[in-house]
């Protein structure tokens, strides 16, 4: 008997979709168990002595009932350390640090002297579009396209590929915000408004400046036609953005989305404002060691950029075109503190609720966490109001749960932190190794738990909890997972 492929739906699991495959060979594969944990089972239905083949398309948290699932098939990133996901994994799990003097632009007069700079040397636009885009695109837009390309090609759909040509444009979309926007391109309009100039304004300076330019050239590039929109919560923008693919896609909206956050503010009018909210750190003779976060020594912290985006998609469709799964998507959930402009609720209660709301977003228990890349800034005040929210959740499996800070060695990335971090998260569970927190020499008293001070650790991570929250009050949080058929 041929193979033969072909839709069934289970008696007893009816809104549960099964690929199910006849050989006459018989063949099982382990498949997820659904529910409120994660685990593995074997299913398998005997007829006539062949075995059928299940594959379990929907999941169900216990609490909103079955829904697709996703899956991360693709990674992009543009940070300081290049474009390379595995060497930017590499380069943290050997402890190096990114962060260094900037040199774009003369900060003699500034208090603050330090950055997670993207140079020449790690990224070329004009290596992912046409040079005349590249030289037109504000950065921020132009690390977007290129994350999203190299998450494509990641994910084994590159742009020009055979694979590329069977995707379904008008369900496949783009969700990539940014907290800041086009600053160097804003900075550079209001310039020439300042010098009387204003007839000498791009223009491109309305499109280069707008958050949304980011998806929208992202959906020029390849022809998407799916949802597409940013997404703009400062520092917790991309874990929204990546949230959000998510629902489309359990929702059926969608068969792919490219999701993640994108951050040019490096300028001095980014720095400056920053400094003027007395939120950077000023160890300028020393940058390798100005990010620290829940160390005593803590000033505040090093402002990044760059760009990460992840390829989220349906598990029917990875599957049908053979994709790369890289994790599972298992749950997120947003929150707001509703307490102050840059300052964090001190006991952490939204970060509390939005943590919960995760959890139960994924159907899975506290007890089935192995690691936690911590939103830690390096701030004093935010540091230990996350920690405290960490602790008074996870309190009965602490000393199981490690803890890390990918801050430390990139900076900031504002509005691209989550979806970097996210990136990290995904290596971890792949590798089974977290990369250092560095710089932690006098670990805060209130502190007890391990946050891999200094040197790389090898930790099994089934799942894994992202963290990012940003000014206003904004949390967002991302639970991923190791796939199980």
């Amino acid at each position: 008997m041929n193979d033969t492929s072909f839709k069934w739906k289970t008696n007893h699991l009816s809104a549960f979709q099964c690929h199910v495959a006849l050989s006459n060979q018989s063949r099982t594969l382990p498949t997820k168990k659904y529910g409120l944990r994660v685990g593995n089972s074997t299913r398998r239905k005997k007829f006539g002595g062949l075995t059928l083949r299940m594959q379990t398309y929907y999941r169900d948290n216990g609490k909103d009932g079955p829904r697709k699932r996703v899956v991360v098939t693709g990674m992009g990133v543009v940070s300081c350390f290049g474009t390379n996901v595995d060497h930017f994994y590499d380069q943290l799990l050997a402890g190096k640090s990114g962060i260094k003097r900037i040199d774009r632009f003369p900060v003699d007069k500034f208090p603050t002297k330090i950055g997670g700079e993207i140079t020449s040397e790690n990224f070329q636009a004009s290596k992912y579009m046409s040079p005349k885009l590249a030289r037109r695109l504000d950065p921020v837009i132009c690390y977007s396209v290129a994350a999203a390309k190299l998450a494509l090609e990641n994910a084994g759909v590159a742009l020009g590929s055979e694979s590329f040509s069977k995707l379904q444009m008008e369900r496949c979309g783009a969700i990539v915000g940014s907290g800041m926007g086009g600053l160097t391109s804003f900075t550079d309009g209001v310039e020439k408004l300042l010098a009387d100039q204003y007839d000498r304004i791009s223009p491109f300076f309305i499109p280069n400046s707008i958050s949304n330019l980011g998806s929208a050239m992202i959906a020029i590039e390849t022809g998407f036609m799916g949802p597409n929109y940013s997404v703009s919560t400062a520092c917790a923008t991309s874990n929204h953005a990546i949230n959000n693919a998510a629902v489309h896609i359990q929702r059926g909206e969608a068969d792919m989305i490219l999701a993640g956050g994108s951050e040019a503010a490096l300028t001095p009018i980014g720095i400056t404002g920053f400094i003027a909210c007395r939120a950077l750190s000023k160890r300028n003779d020393e940058p390798t060691k100005a990010s620290r976060p829940w160390d005593t020594e803590r000033d505040g912290f090093v402002m990044g950029e760059g760009c990460g985006v992840l390829v989220l998609e349906s598990l029917e469709s990875a599957l049908r075109r053979g994709a790369p799964i890289l994790c599972e998507y298992l749950g997120g959930a947003q929150t707001c503190d509703a307490h102050h402009i840059t300052e964090p609720q001190p006991e952490g209660r939204g970060v509390i609720k939005c943590i919960q709301l995760a959890l139960q977003d994924a159907g899975i228990s506290v007890a089935d966490v192995d690691y936690i890349n911590a939103h830690a800034t390096s701030t004093p005040l935010g540091d230990i109001a996350e920690f405290r929210a960490i602790r008074s959740i996870f309190e009965k499996c602490k000393d199981r749960i490690k803890m890390n800070s990918t801050k430390s060695l990139i900076g900031h990335g504002l509005g691209a932190a989550g979806a970097l971090e996210g990136v990290a998260t995904i290596k971890a569970i792949q590798t089974g190794k977290l990369h250092p927190t560095l710089n932690v020499e006098q670990l805060d008293s209130e502190i007890d738990m391990d946050v891999v001070p200094n040197v790389a650790k090898e930790h099994r991570v089934r799942v894994a909890m992202s963290n990012s929250f940003g000014f206003g009050g904004h949390n967002s949080v991302l639970v991923l997972g190791a796939y199980d058929e």
